[in-house]
């Protein structure tokens, strides 16, 4: 490890355009009940609101009571994105351990120390914890499956359409494991800076564990950065992602879903992935019935028809194109009644 960083909890903290949630998030960086060494580096990236004078205000309360502030930024006409303001708010940082917070989120008092506990267990690991969202009921389904994953499926679960099993204003890592890994992408609005980082996380070696607390206060805002990220780029690099990690082990699979997604999941592998699936499986009687699937688009002659089989007449592995929690329990009886194992016999996509 680079001898220059000190055993020092650096909370990394990007600032755009946060006057709303500022007060109560830097609060929380206040009460934190870690006994260590524990610094703020703050970067406003752009802010044309009153961000910089209410990070002012905390500076100075912040280093009364020992915690000492890093505060860059610029003031260019538009701002550079969360990747950029991430990378920089570390590089001015002093710490052996990075704890990142989003401006609008807030911390309880224990998730430094809490987590800073794991990392230290777990040094090339990610860790996340368990979140309180607010408002309470915007994103249940979301927020079941962040706080509920089993250790196992903090790694079987990375392909599904929710993103990183561990979110990323709960990450806590060491600083030489980041700096193994990152930085994180800078392209600015629309990269999924995020995920990127951590699929490169997951090709290192990575463990991803969580703290099973709620130790952060995790805001629903329908104009927040992540959502000016297209569900069609997360989707690419989901596919490739899959194909990289899984499909290229498998010498055959079965798209457990004839419907649209199972569909779409099938057009958009590549050809070689493509001509690994060998059938579809569904319950869906008129599905089975119509017996197969052409894809009409295929340049290939004849173009592939693949056929559409009964969950319980295919077999695995299978890649899961159904949404979990939608079925009053009948997928997971019927998966569960073939005896499966996940990541080994099917993993989920959806």
């Amino acid at each position: 490890m680079d001898t220059r960083h000190t055993d020092t909890q650096s909370v990394i903290l990007p600032v755009h355009d946060a006057e709303p949630w500022l007060d109560e998030c830097l609060r929380s960086v206040l009460q934190q009940d870690f006994q260590g060494s524990m610094e703020l580096s703050v970067f406003n990236d752009a802010s044309r609101d009153k961000s910089m004078t209410i990070i002012e205000k905390w500076k100075v309360k912040l280093e009364g009571s020992g915690i000492p502030v890093v505060v860059g930024g610029h003031s260019w006409p538009s701002p550079r994105g969360v990747g950029y303001s991430k990378n920089q708010a570390i590089a001015q940082s002093s710490g052996s351990y990075l704890c990142f917070l989003d401006s609008d989120d807030v911390m309880m008092p224990q998730r430094v120390r809490l987590q800073h506990e794991a990392a230290v267990r777990h040094p090339t690991s990610i860790i996340g914890c368990q979140v309180r969202r607010e408002p309470p009921n915007s994103t249940e389904r979301y927020t079941r499956w962040i706080n509920q994953l089993a250790s196992d499926q903090l790694l079987t679960q990375v392909f599904t359409s929710h993103g990183p099993t561990v979110v990323m204003p709960t990450w806590f890592c060491s600083r030489a494991w980041f700096s193994h890994v990152g930085p994180f992408d800078e392209g600015g609005r629309g990269v999924p800076e995020d995920l990127l980082f951590f699929y490169d996380h997951l090709r290192r070696g990575g463990g991803v564990v969580r703290v099973d607390q709620s130790l952060l206060l995790y805001r629903f805002r329908p104009d927040a950065a992540t959502h000016a990220v297209l569900e069609s780029t997360i989707w690419t690099h989901r596919v490739c992602f899959l194909e990289e990690r899984a499909l290229r082990h498998w010498t055959t699979f079965t798209i457990w879903n004839a419907g649209r997604q199972g569909r779409r999941l099938y057009r958009s592998l590549s050809e070689g992935a493509r001509r690994k699936v060998v059938a579809f499986c569904d319950v869906d009687e008129k599905k089975i019935k119509k017996g197969f699937y052409c894809y009409e688009e295929s340049q290939e002659r004849p173009k592939p028809r693949v056929p559409i089989l009964h969950f319980r007449a295919a077999r695995p592995p299978f890649i899961i194109c159904v949404k979990l929690d939608l079925t009053g329990g009948a997928f997971e009886d019927n998966l569960r009644s073939l005896r499966l194992q996940e990541g080994q016999d099917f993993l989920h996509f959806s």
